[in-house]
């Protein structure tokens, strides 16, 4: 349940930073507009209007927050890598010093022969 809900805010939060989304709310937004020549009032356009744009960025905000939250840990996951190559690298490096050193060795005893 909670992987698709993630995909959905993950899919949510792409759309919402899209060229559709900006067509979306501008019509959505003249529509709103629009009923005042229906005789709505004023006072309950705006109300209609508040409510549904503080609704959505309360929405958008935790969305936006659970992105930030999934790109938080997926950079300690690649930050621990990191971690785990350098050891490795490390580790590495000091064989080939030791080989290098064999091979010093080698080549004395070559030479000496």
């Amino acid at each position: 349940m909670d992987r698709k809900f993630e995909n959905f805010s993950k899919k949510l939060t792409n759309w919402i930073g899209s060229v559709q989304s900006i067509i979306f709310h501008t019509i959505f937004f003249i529509a709103i507009f629009s009923l005042r020549l229906f005789n709505v009032s004023s006072t309950d356009v705006l109300l209609i209007l508040t409510t549904i744009v503080s609704l959505e960025a309360i929405y958008l905000s935790i969305f936006i927050q659970m992105t930030v939250n999934k790109h938080g840990e997926e950079l300690e996951e690649v930050s621990e890598d990191i971690e785990e190559i350098q050891e490795n690298v490390d580790e590495i490096q000091e064989d080939v010093e030791e080989i290098q050193v064999d091979v010093e060795e080698i080549q004395g005893e070559k030479d000496s022969i």
